[in-house]
């Protein structure tokens, strides 16, 4: 089979850049809705690599009528099936594409309540014990999304995907030090006014391991420290519903007032245990090829001069202690065309309107990211 050479450096990215993949190792690769092409191109460079490849083929309509009436009876079994697996593995690659990134919208929440709560323990041995990374895949509902044409996203998609994220290390570096020494942050913008600790919590460098795109630094919030009120405003898909207009009100780290265009399920989602009313996860981001929403986390959380703050479950890696079945990033753009903002690091001004202003941090800035290498 002749595959696309835009598949093949994807692959071979992934394979030797992203997950590291040595000889002897297991790597699953877990395709959603995508071509066999791409998932071929990863099984090809994964035996070049003299790795042993295993792939899990998914559906989304067929994981809807799954989940649309879950008992426990029947998710359980199946989730000790899926942790034995990936007990095996020592990497894991996610290709997720969708043809309808609403097709989950009327699973009921209890539903997907109870399988992300049997599915957890799978999550988290993933991501603590193997070396991962997730991307989505393009197709015509993304394009849509994006308000573009398919080819004109497939363009932006490989250009943004295959990304020189070396050029980030430098910057990264900088914001993740500084961050590490930081206790008080206060975050400022149309309808936003917040303020709490990262003290003692740490940061980590996000740049191509992990997640394609990439592009961020994050750390976390002392949990109990967060006072004050956080509008966001790009818009978010979270278990198949849209949400646009966030705004979140905090009293001693717990969100006691939560709204949108679907507040009463946006509260649905807050009940499902009580870490889901604290946060998880306090991030900026830094990618300089996007710039504009469009409903898909994996791209809207590196928006060039965005920052996320995530109700929910916290990274092991930055961790406050607190724990939830749930991880939702929610996305604010600071870049003048979307009221602007800034952010302050114990009195000190980090970034204004998406621009970095101290000096050691003005290489994340996109006219040194998009520069040309001379």
């Amino acid at each position: 089979m002749i595959i696309d050479t835009r598949y093949n450096d994807l692959a071979n990215g992934l394979i030797n850049f992203s997950t590291e993949l040595k000889k002897g190792e297991r790597v699953l690769i877990d395709a959603f809705d995508v071509p066999d092409a791409i998932v071929i191109a990863l099984i090809r460079a994964a035996r070049r690599k003299g790795a042993y490849p295993y792939v899990n083929l998914n559906k989304a309509r067929i994981s809807r009528e799954l989940n649309r009436e879950a008992v426990d009876e029947q998710v359980a079994p199946h989730a000790e099936i899926e942790l034995a697996r990936m007990q095996k593995m020592n990497a894991y690659i996610a290709l997720r594409g969708s043809e309808n990134i609403f097709e989950a919208s009327d699973v009921p929440s209890i539903k997907s309540k109870l399988v992300s709560k049997h599915m957890k323990p799978v999550l988290d041995y993933r991501v603590r014990k193997t070396k991962w990374v997730v991307l989505r895949w393009p197709t015509p509902a993304m394009a849509q999304q994006a308000s573009m044409s398919t080819e004109a996203f497939e363009d932006f998609y490989f250009k943004v995907c295959t990304l020189d994220y070396s050029r980030m290390i430098p910057g990264m570096k900088a914001l993740s030090d500084l961050m590490k020494k930081t206790d008080k942050v206060h975050l400022k913008g149309p309808g936003t006014d917040l303020k709490f600790s990262i003290k003692g919590i740490g940061a980590e460098e996000c740049g191509g391991l992990r997640n394609i795109p990439d592009g961020e630094v994050y750390s976390c919030p002392v949990r109990d420290s967060i006072e004050g009120v956080l509008q966001y405003n790009a818009p978010t898909v979270y278990q198949g519903i849209a949400f646009d207009n966030i705004r979140l009100v905090f009293k001693k780290g717990k969100i006691v007032e939560a709204t949108s265009n679907n507040t009463k399920k946006l509260n649905e989602i807050l009940d499902s245990d009580d870490g889901a009313r604290h946060i998880g996860e306090f991030a900026i981001g830094f990618n300089p090829h996007i710039l504009e929403p469009m409903r898909d986390i994996l791209f809207d959380e590196k928006i060039a001069g965005s920052f996320h703050f995530t109700p929910g479950q916290a990274y092991e890696e930055c961790d406050n202690g607190n724990r939830s079945q749930i991880h939702w990033d929610m996305v604010c753009i600071q870049r003048p065309e979307y009221g602007g903002g800034e952010i302050w690091f114990d009195g000190k001004l980090i970034r204004k309107d998406g621009i970095f202003v101290p000096k050691s941090l003005h290489k994340l800035n996109p006219d040194y990211l998009l520069a040309k290498k001379g």
